[in-house]
């Protein structure tokens, strides 16, 4: 696979540099920790987390349907702090990618899906600035992956062909929708694979 040239780096965040936000593992730990039916919790995600991803409605929103849907002992502000607290950074790869960026001629541009406060708060926490030129989020444009306009968008704000462009990441689902529109998609299974691959585009 000759990968040199390539100007134009994409990275899905969540399984990349950051575990999920907001997981089947991460709403288990939640309803668990404050007592919540968990079947019942997780029908009423599914229902709604999707026009959550797009911007379509607040957090405070989504939980007035998921969790608060009647009366709980403890407060919005409470299960936030517990979701946000449920992002953590994976081994090796946000303090590799800065320093390999600061290096190369390359721009790195995120797409993913997410909702904004995890957005935002991922971000700042984590200090994704340093990482990326760009954020293509779910929250943001309107559209959430596998949606091929949301790979499409990317393409034009980054102003580069997608023959010209790499994406990363570990669904493969995903890896496959990018791959339609003919960028070079690779599936994400770890750091030092990634890592490789990269380090060779140089």
């Amino acid at each position: 696979m000759d990968l040199n040239g390539r100007k134009t780096i994409f990275l899905d965040v969540g399984g990349v540099l950051l575990t999920n936000g907001w997981d089947h593992p991460a709403r288990q730990k939640a309803a668990d920790h404050f007592d919540l039916d968990f079947t019942k919790m997780d029908a009423l995600h599914n229902f709604i987390f999707n026009v959550y991803e797009i911007g379509q409605i607040t957090l405070n929103e989504y939980l007035d349907t998921v969790v608060f849907n009647q009366p709980r002992g403890f407060t919005h502000k409470e299960f936030k702090e517990f979701m946000f607290a449920q992002s953590e950074e994976l081994p090796q790869m946000i303090p590799w990618l800065v320093n390999w960026k600061k290096q190369t001629r390359h721009r790195i541009i995120s797409i993913n899906n997410e909702g904004k406060e995890l957005n935002d708060h991922r971000v700042q926490k984590f200090k994704l600035r340093d990482c990326f030129d760009a954020f293509i989020s779910s929250c943001e444009v309107g559209m959430r992956k596998p949606d091929p306009g949301i790979f499409r968008l990317a393409l034009g704000v980054a102003q580069t062909k997608a023959k010209d462009s790499i994406y990363f990441d570990d669904r493969p689902m995903l890896v496959s929708s990018a791959a339609t529109l003919g960028i070079q998609a690779l599936l994400h299974e770890g750091f030092e694979q990634t890592k490789s691959i990269l380090e060779n585009l140089a």
